[in-house]
C-alpha cells in the first residue's frame, strides 16, 4: 500500500526533533461548486533538526514515532547540504 505524500510550509519547529506543518487542499463546496482552501496541520519527525519556520517541506506517512507523529520529513538534496 502507498504511502502517502503531503506538501507544506513548516510553522512551528519549537520540539525537538520535530516540526509542524500546515498542508493546504482545495476542496470543491458541495452546494456551490466554487474551490476553496482548507488546512491541516500534522506533526512530522525531523531526524537532522534542519528545517525552521517558513519552510516548504514534503512529509510522508510513517510507522507512530509517538502519541501525535504519525508522519516523517522527506529530505532533499539541497537540504542537507
Amino acid at each position: 500500500m502507498p504511502r502517502r505524500i503531503f506538501e507544506g510550509v513548516v510553522v512551528s519547529d519549537a520540539n525537538d526533533k520535530t516540526v509542524v506543518v500546515r498542508v493546504e487542499k482545495r476542496v470543491k463546496h458541495p452546494v456551490y461548486k466554487k474551490y476553496i482552501m482548507r488546512s491541516a496541520k500534522y506533526a512530522a519527525h525531523d531526524e537532522k533538526n534542519i528545517y525552521k519556520i517558513g519552510d516548504k517541506i514534503r512529509i510522508e506517512e510513517s510507522r507512530p514515532f509517538s502519541k501525535s507523529k504519525r508522519w516523517q520529513v522527506l529530505y532533499t538534496d539541497q537540504a542537507s547540504a
